[in-house]
């Protein structure tokens, strides 16, 4: 049954029917029970099973996404990139929806990223387009960026939003191996940003100011008088 139903679930999203396949998927735990559909999952893809959990968010929450094993979903996490999605939206949702669920063993998913190649490197990008909060972070240990002086650590319970910021504070509190390889490439691709932000800004401003910068033509050529008595060295 179950490598009858791999092969279905396969085809299913081969053709596109994502939703078909979760249906089929679910109907096997609602009629054989859990361990039928775990044993299922075991056999899928890892490409197969990320097309199926990163169609649902933490609002839409998914028997797949409740069944799904750490090692599981850490692979599927970091086959994300194939889809090149450069905005990380569904890398984020399906990683929210995984995480942060009622009673999810969060601390062992986040373990099982960690152990697989590509795993930070997925989680860098989770936290891409928050760069500057992390980096604050790190140094201050608050997110708010206008905050600039020592203060009290942050209570856990104050970032639970089950959301970048939780994730964030597990990766330094709990898993600092991690949020070592993490945190500094976000640093330096922060530096980049910020040198390609100020470089755009300085261009825009030469482009509403052309008299602050004479163009070549306005500059007076200096006149060279050659006198024709003066035999040439050549």
């Amino acid at each position: 049954m179950s490598n009858s139903l791999v092969v279905k679930a396969a085809s299913l999203i081969r053709n596109g029917d994502i939703a078909g396949a979760e249906y089929a998927l679910v109907s096997l735990a609602d009629t054989e029970g859990d361990r039928a559909l775990i044993a299922v999952l075991e056999e899928l893809p890892p490409k197969d099973l990320l097309a199926v959990i990163r169609e649902f968010d933490a609002s839409k929450e998914s028997v797949v996404n409740l069944l799904v094993t750490p090692e599981q979903f850490a692979r599927a996490v970091v086959m994300e990139k194939l889809y090149g999605d450069h905005t990380h939206a569904r890398l984020r949702g399906m990683i929210n929806a995984v995480l942060f669920r009622h009673d999810a063993p969060t601390g062992e998913f986040l373990e099982a990223i960690g152990d697989v190649d590509g795993g930070c490197e997925a989680l860098i990008d989770y936290l891409s387009d928050r760069d500057e909060e992390v980096v604050h972070f790190v140094t201050y240990d608050t997110f708010n960026i206008n905050l600039m002086e020592e203060r009290d650590a942050v209570d856990k319970a104050e970032i639970s939003d089950h959301d970048w910021k939780q994730l964030t504070w597990l990766l330094k509190h709990e898993h600092p191996d991690m949020f070592r390889q993490i945190w500094p490439v976000l640093k330096t691709r922060l530096k980049e940003r910020l040198r390609r932000e100020a470089e755009l800004e300085l261009l825009e401003q030469q482009q509403h100011e052309p008299e602050a910068a004479a163009p070549a033509a306005a500059i007076p050529k200096k006149t060279v008088t050659i006198d024709p008595t003066e035999e040439s060295a050549l």
